[in-house]
């Protein structure tokens, strides 16, 4: 009895399993058929942002949904692909698509540990839901995925794959490949990365977000720890390289979308001009483009501009703190991530950051800044805003606990500072070309993106005279004719306005004198004179030969002093 029902048993597990080997068959029969096409693979086109750069070939810009720098599989170095592998799929080159050995790993991982906490997925399993599926957790999603795998895998060589999964992975910070995510986190090409950076990067695709090194170090640190740890077990790595990566303190780039030339107003003409004539397939084509800025002319226009700003309000005393928050009741770690929330609402002003003061007095103040940390401020550096730390100012215009002010590192050492209230515009023009070599449109590109050297009405003052002068000329006058410099005194509805007295900048007037000499010595009076004989309607129809617009240019006797609306 005991041999029949063994092999009863053993008969009913042979059917089972030709069962269920006949539907999988099937299914698969049925499946592979309706997969996708690869052609997006083996025609593989990915998305490449525009990117800006001055004359020299300096990046100062980068516009685009996705952050992504194509690199040939052949020029990724050998480590980086390494740490890839160790974190991913270390048995990539050794299975054919989806990693039978891995799977059991998984499942014994998962049984003894009571939940899921791995997965099996391959690189090319990876490659295949990247391109072609969701990630919705389904036994339909999991079994296309595999299949489609075993299909890239027909077709594809390994490096192909590699190379795919090398440039189309997300990795945070909208950085899609390895090569955007060096530049996004470290602001450091592929070839000069250390271990510990490669490491770091390599653990980012099981969960971009939860490892993201800017968002959450601390998580990030565990997961590259991890990496290390394999790429130590797998030898790519020997014991001096790991001891070495494991204690290495790693600082990230800080800012995703900082260039190390300021030329933020001139990207964004560059981006426009693009725009105009690609429409929004210039975001995606990997278009580059060269400007006439050179890198050290705008670097030194941008630190100008602003130190003029930044002197200039300063003279002007200090306005107070910008807000005040409640101090958060944290110690530790937990305090400086607290503040740096706290910060995150203040606008991160180049050179400028907003800083949480947590003690003050008339001595000292010690403040948190999100990348200086814990600062302290006294003596002369105190002096700037020495009458904020009086008791005898309002709670709201007084340095005390709780107030978020700015605070930026001189020579002498960090000092209270405040946003600018007056704004500055710089352009610099070879004057063989009119190639433009440096433009600066504003204090600073994040806080307000109007360009005053392009987009900002300015009086033209006395330098339109000679239009005024060209206009007399068609009208009859001669670089001789003689006219009165002598006051005036304009009736208002002439100048659409109240009463009017001009003078000339030197408040003197010299009599009779030739039209000549009068623009020698922009004499306002002659001018203005001029304008009547004309009239101004003449003289603004006549302008717009010039290219200048009639409706900026009121008919008015002020346009002859170069007031425009």
């Amino acid at each position: 009895m005991p041999r029949r029902l063994l092999l009863l048993t053993l008969w009913t597990m042979l059917t089972l399993l030709i069962l269920v080997v006949a539907a999988i068959s099937i299914l698969i029969a049925v499946t592979y058929p309706k997969l996708p096409s690869l052609e997006t693979l083996t025609d593989y086109r990915p998305k490449i942002p525009l990117r800006i750069y001055t004359a020299d070939g300096v990046q100062i810009g980068e516009f685009g949904e996705e952050r992504r720098a194509f690199v040939p599989i052949g020029k990724v170095p050998t480590l980086m692909k390494q740490a890839i592998l160790a974190a991913e799929d270390e048995r990539f080159y050794q299975h054919g698509g989806v990693d039978y050995i891995g799977v059991v790993r998984a499942a014994l991982s998962n049984l003894a540990s009571g939940h899921t906490q791995s997965g099996a997925s391959t690189i090319t399993m990876q490659v295949a839901r990247n391109f072609f599926l969701s990630s919705e957790k389904t036994f339909t999603r999991k079994f296309n995925e595999a299949m489609l795998a075993f299909k890239i895998e027909h077709n594809l060589t390994k490096d192909q794959i590699l190379e795919l999964y090398f440039n189309q992975i997300y990795l945070g910070q909208r950085a899609y490949g390895f090569a955007s995510a060096a530049r996004v986190y470290y602001g450091k090409s592929l070839d000069q990365l250390s271990p510990a950076e490669m490491a770091m990067l390599a653990g980012l695709p099981k969960a971009p977000s939860s490892f993201n090194p800017i968002v959450n170090p601390s998580r990030a640190r565990l997961r590259q720890q991890y990496v290390l740890r394999r790429m130590h077990e797998l030898q790519f790595i020997n014991d001096a390289q790991y001891k070495q990566a494991t204690t290495e303190q790693l600082r990230t780039y800080g800012s995703t979308d900082a260039f190390s030339v300021h030329a933020e107003y001139v990207a964004e003409m560059a981006r426009q001009a693009i725009f105009e004539k690609y429409g929004e397939n210039a975001y995606s084509q990997g278009l580059k483009v060269f400007t006439t800025v050179l890198a050290a002319h705008q670097s030194a226009a941008y630190d100008a501009a602003r130190k003029g700003v930044i002197d200039y309000d300063r003279r002007h005393g200090y306005r107070g703190p910008e807000a005040y928050r409640e101090v958060p009741a944290v110690k530790g770690e937990g305090a400086r991530a607290a503040y740096d929330e706290l910060l995150g609402e203040f606008g991160s002003i180049d050179a400028l950051p907003p800083a949480l003061v947590l003690s003050a007095s008339p001595q000292a103040l010690t403040v948190y800044a999100k990348d200086a940390g814990m600062v302290e401020i006294k003596g002369k550096a105190l002096a700037f805003a020495a009458r904020a730390l009086s008791d005898k100012l309002p709670p709201a215009q007084r340095l005390r606990s709780g107030s978020v002010i700015r605070i930026r590192n001189t020579d002498d050492g960090w000092q209270i500072a405040q946003l600018p209230q007056v704004e500055a515009a710089f352009v610099s023009l070879d004057p063989r070309d009119g190639a433009i070599r440096a433009l600066v449109g504003g204090f600073d590109f994040g806080r307000n993106h109007f360009n005053r050297v392009t987009q900002a009405w300015r009086q033209p003052g006395s330098s339109f005279k000679p239009f005024i002068y060209s206009a007399g000329i068609e009208r009859g006058f001669t670089p001789a004719t003689q006219i009165n410099d002598a006051p005036l005194v304009i009736d208002p509805a002439t100048i659409g306005g109240q009463r009017w007295e001009p003078k000339n900048f030197d408040g003197k007037f010299a009599g009779m004198m030739s039209m000549r000499d009068a623009l020698t010595k922009s004499k306002n009076l002659v001018s203005i004179r001029i304008l009547q004989a004309i009239t101004p309607a003449y003289a603004q129809a006549y302008i717009s030969k010039f290219g200048f617009e009639a409706k900026n240019h009121p008919p008015y006797l002020t346009m002859a002093l170069g007031r425009a609306a």
